[in-house]
């Protein structure tokens, strides 16, 4: 009896001790404030190639490359980014997000620092293909660890601070790569890219510890707040992962594939093509791209947080996630299609800053919208089927960009309105396609 007493005692005692150990308040704004500066350094390394790529002692030039040749090299990134999108979703759902987000961004630091021994397209088309393949695990791995972390009115808001990490990223990318490629030259700039990311996993390992129900540093009212705020598939720990077949058998599911397929182009367009266009079009070299080419993602990062924001103080005032979703996407929609028209209509031949400030607008709305069509696969499924469901539909989305990449270099050399005109176009289909296929965004499995 009296070994039965120590042993209750003891872990009575371990428990009291684990209650009153280290806590960190807002834990979860410190996890996807983690995600977000992992988007940053995603962005840095994924924006090099397309800056460092024209001028005289660009990449093209030092290793006699060509504009089609980029192209292929793109879209080599885009597939394997496809794939990876589809692929990292299975993993994050089995592994978890701390260990899903180690590997994801390994494999892509990795991959960018080797960009420095490029010495021709194949070399550079296979650590493209790596360092999309690595990246493409850091969306469903933000969708999964918000759909943990985040009750459902916070979620639109939390991936809006995610997307706005891709923003940033794209704006810090320009001016911060330029520097580097003036000072020491392409090769170097990838080394010191490249070793951002394995910085990162450093404090990430150290902080993200489990999920709030496991995390060791999380008050008992965080994680109250949170698990109260989710439905009931949310917190049922019991439930399976389900085939992805099985998800698709849900309309709704095909919401997210149908709207990503149309929207994601008009986001990959600007960022794999704006440095060329700056150049075809205004004559610019690395440096002056740089000077240019970081103004647009500023409107977009306001947009990620205004749209995550908007959405949730609709669910707060008392609307459904049903109304408060598509009024968000509604609004991105039409300020998208009220800067293409500008781009379209007005004569920006000799005004590169009315250009950019122009595109701002577009990725604004874009930024505004997308965060909450992201948000889609956690306001639909349970936490073992997010990432699933949002790695399959970036692999979509990722189809119709690799599309695209096909088609720029055919139309830009007649005029590059044709290829606003097609992104305009999508904007209508993307955003009515979640009215078709989702008539009511509430969970489906409760």
């Amino acid at each position: 009896m009296d070994v039965l007493e120590k042993e209750r005692s003891q872990r009575k005692a371990n428990i009291e001790v684990k209650e009153k150990g280290f806590k960190l308040p807002n834990l979860r704004w410190v996890i996807i404030g983690l995600i977000a500066l992992a988007t940053v350094i995603n962005y840095i390394d994924r924006s090099a190639l397309a800056m460092m790529f024209p001028g005289e002692k660009g990449i093209g030039k030092t290793l006699g490359l060509s504009k089609d040749d980029y192209a292929l090299i793109l879209n080599i990134f885009m597939v394997a980014y496809a794939l990876g999108q589809t692929f990292s979703g299975k993993i994050f759902d089995k592994v978890g997000t701390r260990f899903g987000y180690v590997i994801s961004i390994g494999i892509w630091s990795i991959s960018s620092f080797c960009h420095t021994f490029a010495r021709g397209i194949f070399s550079l088309s296979f650590f493209r293909s790596t360092l999309g393949f690595g990246e493409a695990g850091n969306w469903p791995g933000a969708a999964k660890s918000n759909a943990e972390w985040f009750p459902i009115k916070e979620r639109a808001f939390a991936q809006g601070l995610f997307n706005a990490g891709a923003s940033l990223g794209s704006v810090v990318a320009p001016p911060f790569i330029a520097t580097l490629f003036v000072a020491f030259g392409w090769q170097t700039t990838f080394m010191i890219v490249g070793s951002l990311g394995m910085t990162w996993i450093i404090p990430w390992v150290l902080i993200n510890k489990g999920t709030p129900t496991k995390h060791p540093w999380i008050t008992k009212e965080e994680c109250h707040y949170i698990k109260s705020g989710q439905s009931k598939a949310d917190n049922d720990e019991t439930a399976e992962a389900m085939p992805l077949l099985k998800i698709l058998s849900y309309k709704q599911a095909w919401a997210v594939l149908v709207s990503r397929f149309f929207m994601e182009p008009i986001w990959w367009l600007f960022v794999g093509w704006m440095p060329i266009y700056l150049a075809d079009t205004y004559g610019f070299d690395v440096k002056e791209i740089g000077a240019f080419a970081w103004i647009p993602y500023v409107g977009a990062a306001i947009g990620s947080v205004a749209g995550g924001y908007y959405s949730g103080l609709l669910i707060k005032k008392g609307k459904s996630t049903n109304v408060a979703r598509k009024q968000t996407i509604v609004i991105g929609g039409l300020m998208m299609l009220a800067g293409l028209a500008a781009v379209l209509t007005l004569d920006l031949g000799k005004s590169p800053d009315l250009f950019v400030y122009i595109v701002a607008v577009v990725l604004f709305g874009f930024q505004f919208a997308i965060g909450n069509v992201q948000t889609l696969p956690s306001d639909l499924f349970s936490g073992k089927n997010v990432g699933s469901l949002a790695g399959f539909g970036g692999t979509i989305g990722v189809i119709s960009v690799v599309l695209m990449n096909f088609l720029v270099p055919k139309l830009s050399a007649i005029s590059y309105n044709y290829i606003f005109l097609m992104i305009a176009v999508f904007v209508p289909l993307g955003v009515g396609s979640i009215f078709y296929f989702a008539r009511n965004i509430k969970p489906l499995q409760d």
